[in-house]
């Protein structure tokens, strides 16, 4: 049976080696009962189209230019679309995948965070797609506390993540 990890589960994997998280910015303040904050790196916006085809050569991202934060670290968002980066370093092992959900501060700015599974065996420093639906815009500072990951163990060790996305901004 797959189980969510708790608060002490979590900080037994954050002793590992390499630790479940790792570049947190508080992590007195990101450890929840159920999860773990990450927090904001840095806020792109696409620059062009992207494309998806049925094999890994048919794939391609949009480029994306990284946004300049004002003197107090925050940012001024309209609506639309952008790529955030955490701040975070993720180690998962090959029995724990995670799940994310905005926290809900953003949420009721009318802003909003779409993840993918993160998989067993996955690291790297993950990037998600946000959305600004707030017609008045968001402003943003850096290093805020943005996502929850969800940790959940599953009944069995996999292979592991072997992706292209594998250690990525690392």
């Amino acid at each position: 049976m797959t189980t969510v990890l708790s608060q002490k589960d979590i900080q037994w994997l954050l002793q590992q080696q390499p630790p479940l998280i790792e570049d947190y910015i508080n992590l007195e303040e990101q450890i929840q009962p159920n999860g773990i904050d990450l927090t904001l790196h840095e806020v792109a916006l696409p620059q062009s189209s992207g494309r998806i085809g049925c094999s890994n050569a048919q794939r391609s991202i949009p480029a994306t230019v990284p946004l300049v934060y004002d003197g107090l670290g925050f940012l001024s968002l309209m609506p639309g679309a952008y790529i955030v980066t955490y701040n975070e370093i993720v180690h998962l092992p090959t029995n724990v995948i995670a799940l994310a959900t905005p926290r809900s501060s953003l949420l009721r700015c009318g802003v909003t965070i779409n993840t993918a599974v993160w998989d067993a065996g996955y690291s790297g420093r993950s990037q998600s797609l946000m959305v600004v639906y707030n017609p008045q815009g968001f402003h943003l500072q850096r290093d805020a506390r943005i996502l929850q990951l969800v940790f959940f163990q599953l009944t069995q060790d996999t292979e592991g993540y072997q992706g292209i996305y594998q250690g990525e901004n690392t």
